[in-house]
């Protein structure tokens, strides 16, 4: 079982930088790929940035490419996401997950998931 918890979340002005934590609880090598989502108010959720653990490969979408960076510390079984250039359509729940693939480049098909953490960016 993958228990996964997500902090870091808060309200920030449009510029503005937050760095999300996903911490991986009872850690196994079952999961290789870990992911951020991001659901707003009325809005499907979307898969914001992936990376293959242990690997560095990452993936992200066209919406966050040049201000997300997804990374990891293995040593801490935690991913995290820095968020710079924070734009009010950003404003979001981000969620953590993950799932074991042979490729972290879809968002899709992920069974584990965090609970959530909110992020508000104000113009």
């Amino acid at each position: 079982q993958v228990h996964l918890v997500e902090s870091g979340g808060g309200s920030v002005q449009a510029g503005g930088s937050l760095r999300l934590s996903c911490a991986s609880h009872d850690y196994t090598p079952m999961t290789n790929c870990m992911a951020w989502f991001r659901q707003a108010p009325g809005k499907e959720r979307e898969g914001v940035a992936a990376i293959y653990i242990g690997r560095g490969g990452t993936h992200y979408a066209d919406s966050v490419k040049g201000r997300f960076i997804i990374s990891e510390d293995n040593a801490k079984n935690t991913v995290y996401l820095q968020m710079n250039s924070l734009k009010p359509e950003d404003t979001a729940m981000y969620y953590c997950a993950a799932e074991n693939f042979a490729g972290c480049s879809e968002f899709s098909g992920y069974n584990y998931w965090g609970q959530g953490t909110q992020v508000t960016v104000s113009s």
